[in-house]
């Protein structure tokens, strides 16, 4: 290698040893910083069939108990987001027939869902409590018998939660996911929890029989 090659190389090196010693004193780029764990903290994201039952009977002690709790039952039985509850109409069910047409949203599948006993009861006794003459399109109204809205109905159940003295915050989706580990826990089948939550894909329905305890229920035998 000639001189003037040696020359030039070892001042590339000396501006490369400069430039790094540089860095080095340079401040750091801001980062993500780390979410501080939070006191209300929640360890899961779905409640346990019993946990529901409590929600119910703290919402029943609401002005509006009997709605409310209405509501709570639908969620959970029928996997209803919040924007679905509210959206619930007269005219989806059929009484004679004891169905539901769910409506589902974010492009899910829309289906027809059995109601149970319990359930009809509670829309029936909703019906009748209506003021005298009053008829409305949406199942679920506020006291001037407009459409409960979503942020309304949010309010609800995190109020419902707290009354409950449940030690994390309690939020409406919950009931959702509730209804998705309690289906799984049972042992229905994937792909019908899939079609019975409205999900596109059942990567998002696996994640609950992942938490279902029966899939464990023989690895020991005493």
């Amino acid at each position: 290698m000639e001189k003037s090659n040696v020359d030039e190389a070892a001042s590339a090196l000396v501006n490369v040893t400069v430039g790094f010693d540089d860095i080095k004193w340079m401040p750091q780029m801001p980062g993500k910083k780390k979410r501080k764990a939070s006191k209300n903290a929640r360890p899961r994201e779905y409640l346990t069939e019993r946990e529901v039952e409590r929600l119910m009977d703290a919402a029943r002690e609401n002005r509006w108990g009997h709605r409310d709790a209405t509501a709570i039952l639908l969620a959970y039985r029928h996997g209803l987001r919040s924007s679905e509850l509210v959206a619930l109409r007269w005219d989806d069910i059929e009484f004679q027939t004891s169905k539901l047409h769910v409506r589902r949203a974010k492009g899910g599948q829309t289906a027809v869902h059995p109601l149970g006993g319990k359930e009809l009861r509670a829309l029936r006794r909703l019906q009748r409590e209506m003021p005298d003459g009053q008829h409305t399109v949406q199942v679920f109204v506020s006291e001037r018998l407009a459409p409960l809205s979503v942020a309304g109905y949010q309010r609800m159940v995190a109020r419902a939660g707290k009354a409950a003295g449940f030690p994390f915050l309690v939020h409406s989706h919950m009931l959702r996911h509730s209804c998705g580990y309690k289906l799984a826990n049972d042992g229905q089948d994937t792909r019908a929890i899939q079609h019975y939550l409205g999900h596109r894909s059942i990567a998002s329905t696996v994640r609950y029989t992942a938490l279902a305890s029966t899939r464990f229920k023989h690895f020991w035998k005493d």
